[in-house]
């Protein structure tokens, strides 16, 4: 058996956790993560989109033989995330990178995950490289209420003409009974440089922090995931000056956002690495109200950084790094140049 610390002993079974104490006490266990899926186009030329620039376009053959393998290679980390504590795949998972619906589509009804029966929604957004942001959940977990993409409005300093980018997803539901939102990203890159580059992801950011307060006005206890490739690391002005996301848990106020990837940068991880350095561009940020200690509904338990070693490059010149999808020579069979990342909530529960 597997124990792990969480104030008392905790014993994780089939999504269950119990609890031994001076009573036995039964907790549920979720897994919400997101994942950059790596440049993930079909073999199809979209003539609304600039796909033919896409790793998989630029292929002179064997296009379709190579989608299934990523495809399939996209399902095992998604179906591998959390199962180790939880038993099962995400509950949630946030997904960047995709070129449409179909692709998602075909992830889900690969045969690692098609018993879990995953529900997708997804919308086009304007970005210029046809590439968009989508949430897959577990229809037996989790139900969707409200769903809105949010369009961010950029524009160049130079010439004034608008920069494309993605969208912001937002979707509201019940996971289990309990009331939460997520918010799924993919702010703009750093094309340019850090620095000149760096407004564009401050406006991303107070969109993002828009919504959030958007959320609180109604309910100031709104329990909201903030999740997804920020193309900043989490000491960044866009994350702490304009999102204010705090690293001390226990400094967060109610309408604030704890960001635990924080310390985990700090001490040197990363989700990403170029150049021999790692950034942690990947993150879940949490309002106040999925922080207490009352688990009468789901609460956070754990954050990480899903690194396992098949999805480490073991040779090259990327030893090391996440053993990407897509390289000058073409498809490596590998799976992201971003590290997945996740969340665990737990909700105590009747024994029956």
């Amino acid at each position: 058996m597997k124990y792990v610390q969480f104030s008392i002993l905790i014993l994780f079974s089939c999504a269950l956790i119990h609890v031994q104490a001076q009573e036995k006490k039964l907790f549920k266990i979720h897994t919400v993560a997101f994942y950059n899926l790596e440049n993930l186009f079909d073999t199809i030329n979209d003539p609304t989109k600039f796909d033919e620039s896409s790793p998989i376009m630029e292929l002179k053959t064997n296009r379709a033989e190579i989608y299934t393998k990523k495809i399939k290679n996209m399902a095992r980390v998604l179906s591998d995330i959390g199962k180790e504590d939880t038993n099962n795949s995400p509950a949630i998972i946030g997904v960047c990178e995709v070129e449409n619906k179909e692709v998602l589509e075909d992830i889900v009804n690969d045969t690692l995950l098609r018993d879990k029966k995953y529900g997708i929604i997804h919308y086009h957004s304007p970005d210029i490289r046809g590439i968009d942001v989508g949430l897959l959940y577990q229809k037996q977990l989790f139900k969707p209420i409200n769903t809105s993409s949010h369009e961010l409005k950029i524009y160049d300093k130079s010439d004034g003409s608008r920069i494309y980018t993605r969208d912001q997803l937002l979707v509201s539901g019940e996971l289990e009974g309990d009331l939460i939102h997520v918010l799924v990203n993919h702010w703009p890159s750093r094309s340019g440089g850090e620095a000149k580059s760096k407004p564009n992801r401050e406006a991303a950011a107070k969109l993002s922090k828009y919504l959030v307060d958007s959320l609180q006005v109604i309910d100031p206890y709104a329990k909201i995931f903030v999740m997804g490739d920020l193309n900043d690391n989490p000491t960044d002005s866009s994350i702490k000056n304009e999102l204010k996301a705090e690293r001390n848990r226990k400094k967060v106020a109610l309408k604030g956002l704890y960001n635990p990837y924080e310390n985990f940068f700090r001490n040197g991880l990363g989700t990403t690495a170029y150049r021999d350095a790692w950034s942690l561009f990947d993150q879940i940020l949490l309002t106040k109200p999925l922080l207490e200690k009352d688990f009468s509904s789901f609460r956070l338990y754990k954050s990480g950084i899903y690194n396992k070693n098949y999805l480490i490059d073991k040779s090259g010149t990327y030893k090391g790094y996440p053993k990407r999808s897509w390289s000058y020579g073409g498809f490596t069979d590998g799976f992201s140049d971003h590290f997945p990342v996740y969340v665990y909530v737990v909700k105590e529960v009747t024994a029956e």
